[in-house]
């Protein structure tokens, strides 16, 4: 069980265990304009679009992960956020 949980965790390219990266420009901008929706109220002009564009960096960064994710945890999550974007979509 160890051996799986190292594999799946381990960088392929350097051999470290990744489970967080830094810095992540694509979850800071999702976490900003998620903060500017919030304070701005999302029933604003200014909140919709901030709002639009924190799910959009959110994408963007899951998209990342699954394409050119470390590991495949990364990979995992990146395709667990996208397919809970597309749940939120269609529900």
């Amino acid at each position: 069980m160890l051996a799986a949980l190292d594999w799946f965790s381990r960088d392929r390219t350097s051999g470290r265990a990744v489970i967080g990266q830094w810095p992540n420009p694509p979850l800071w901008l999702f976490g900003l304009v998620q903060a500017i929706a919030w304070i701005a109220g999302e029933d604003t002009a200014i909140g919709g679009w901030a709002k639009l564009a924190s799910w959009i960096a959110l994408t963007y960064w899951a998209g990342d992960e699954v394409f050119r994710g470390v590991n495949p945890w990364r990979r995992c999550l990146g395709a667990a956020v996208l397919l809970g974007i597309a749940v939120r979509l269609i529900a």
